[in-house]
């Protein structure tokens, strides 16, 4: 049996741990699709961190639109997917932005060794935070 979140349920399981996939269209091709680390306080926008000049950059600049999906792969099986605009891209600040995702991905411990391989704020000069709001949600929990 399978349902559909809540709006609190499926805001909760989006700001919980889950390397997030990330798609954005592309023209004449199928969405490209990657996985990303992501920040997402129930209520709020979410937000990834990447390379200005990537690909997925030059995509977004294009769609203007974003979809982000995550999962638990063990059961019970359940997943979120976020669809919208992006609302805002700025320069990724080391200290705000960077520091936290790593944080929360790899722990304190190794985020310190990660984050000194990034070689400081000019190590992240050319990223950006890139922020989507949540338009459309699509959920599933199997632990029902």
């Amino acid at each position: 049996m399978t349902s559909t979140m809540s709006k609190s349920e499926r805001e909760q399981f989006l700001a919980g741990l889950h390397v997030g996939v990330f798609s954005v269209a592309e023209e004449g091709r199928g969405p490209l699709t990657v996985p990303v680390w992501y920040a997402y306080e129930p209520g709020g926008e979410v937000a990834i961190w990447i390379g200005a000049e990537s690909r997925k950059a030059q995509l977004l600049q294009v769609a203007e639109r974003f979809t982000l999906c995550v999962q638990d792969e063990q059961p019970p099986y359940r997943y979120v997917s976020v669809e919208g605009p992006v609302s805002s891209v700025a320069p990724v600040n080391l200290e705000e932005d960077v520091r936290p995702l790593a944080q929360r991905y790899l722990g304190p411990e190794a985020a310190e060794p990660y984050l000194a391989s990034l070689g400081g704020p000019a190590g992240v000069a050319n990223d950006i935070l890139v922020r989507m709001r949540p338009q459309r949600w699509y959920s599933a929990d199997f632990s029902s």
